[in-house]
């Protein structure tokens, strides 16, 4: 019986070049599938046989330096080969056993090699650890995440953590001691932070060209004058200028304001957080009239002129007199210092930048998120050890203030001191 499907044209041939790109097109991707999935491992593998070969070839080279080559005849040689035994390096961020090359003088002295005391600088392998674990990576996750890329040691969970402290304890150190001389700062922020159990008061710098500086932390209870006391006697003491003229941007703490006068002097610019000064007045009242209230302060703290905002904010002690006393109280004292912003010649950007704590609470921020996965603080010096690492590492992310080629103008303004304590606008 005839098909009738199998009528019709024969298709004609192709020639046998576009056959074989065909053919290649579809083949050549199969075996790549395979390669791509095992590329990661493969190359892990490679840099662990590389980087040990490496470090091989490093000691035998500065071997044949010292001793010539091996099974030669050398009169002037220093020192003699003398076989092989067990040591170690770090490398990948863990400590890597290898078979190091021994040498020795003619008089049987041991012959130190210098590549094999760089590679034991046990600073390498503190500086791999912190940089993983101030990301949140734990002690006892350490072995799980590190670069497996050789069979290495000293990852264990409480190796791992006496790296961590040597390195942290390092870092504390030069922190607390770094100098501020070389900081043209033009503006200090200085808040408070309730940070596992205790609080921190916290100083960051700006200088002229808009960058941020961690300038130093204490630890107390509250932010009583003691401590704020410690802190900017410390600040004085690590160089900053007694008798520089800055804007102090501060929480509203009567003990902050009460120490930058005893430091600085009466006739220092203070500029209090008027975020703070919002949620202390909005605290005293109930929550139906906090829509209100915020929105008198906020159209006040956005007007341009300084006597504009002072009447507005006035107007609205007198409304609050006789709806809460206390809030009232709250919002009057201190009422100018939230205004000293108004009274600079700077633009819009820069004053809302320098109208709040807000740069310093971003650092906070960093600190909190780096100390989120820890679980116990054995001790306050724990504590010391991981702000430092948090704010150092927070420091290394910082941007320049919003508003910071407008500078020059505030470092003009803080010059003039009837300017900021006549409130006259400029």
């Amino acid at each position: 019986m005839r098909k009738d499907y199998n009528k019709g044209k024969k298709q004609a041939r192709k020639p046998e070049k576009e056959r074989d790109a065909q053919r290649v097109a579809v083949e050549i991707p199969l075996p790549m599938i395979e390669v791509i999935a095992t590329a990661r491992e493969a190359f892990e593998t490679l840099c662990g046989d590389v980087g040990k070969l490496l470090i091989m070839t490093m000691l035998e080279y500065e071997g044949k330096e010292k001793a010539g080559d091996k099974h030669s005849r050398n009169p002037q040689r220093e020192a003699n080969w003398w076989g092989k035994q067990k040591g170690s390096v770090y490398f990948a961020g863990q400590r890597m056993e290898i078979m190091k090359p021994r040498l020795r003088t003619r008089d049987g002295r041991e012959v130190t090699l210098e590549t094999y005391e760089a590679l034991q600088n046990p600073d390498r392998m503190e500086q791999r650890v912190l940089g993983k674990m101030i990301c949140g990576v734990s002690t006892r996750n350490y072995e799980e995440v590190v670069e497996s890329f050789v069979e290495g040691t000293g990852k264990k969970k409480s190796s791992v953590s006496r790296h961590f402290v040597r390195a942290t304890a390092k870092q504390l150190e030069a922190f607390m001691n770094r100098s501020l001389a070389d900081l043209s700062l033009c503006a200090i922020y200085i808040d408070g932070i309730e940070f596992k159990g205790t609080l921190l008061v916290a100083a960051l710098g700006v200088a002229r060209d808009g960058t941020k500086h961690v300038l130093g932390f204490r630890q107390g209870a509250t932010e009583n004058h003691v401590v704020c006391d410690g802190l900017l006697e410390d600040l004085v003491s690590r160089g900053l200028d007694a008798g520089g003229n800055y804007l102090f941007v501060l929480d509203g703490s009567r003990a902050l304001v009460k120490s930058v006068k005893k430091m600085f002097g009466d006739d220092v610019a203070v500029q209090r957080c008027q975020q703070h000064k919002r949620r202390n007045v909005l605290g005293h009242l109930p929550d139906e009239l906090h829509e209100e209230i915020d929105g008198r302060l906020k159209a006040a703290y956005n007007m341009e002129s300084f006597e504009d905002a002072k009447k507005s904010l006035e107007l609205t002690v007198r409304y609050l007199a006789n709806i809460n006393p206390d809030a009232a109280a709250s919002l009057r004292e201190g009422l100018e210092e939230t205004l000293t912003v108004h009274k600079l010649d700077v633009s819009q950007t820069l004053r809302k930048t320098l109208s709040s704590t807000n740069p310093i609470e971003s650092a906070f921020s960093h600190v909190r998120h780096l100390t989120a996965r820890v679980k116990r603080w054995r001790n306050a010096d724990m504590v010391r050890r991981w702000t430092a690492a948090s704010f150092l590492r927070a420091e290394g992310k910082f941007r320049r203030v919003k508003g910071y080629r407008d500078l020059s103008k505030l470092v003009m303004a803080l010059s003039d001191k009837s300017l900021v304590f006549e409130g006259v606008a400029a």
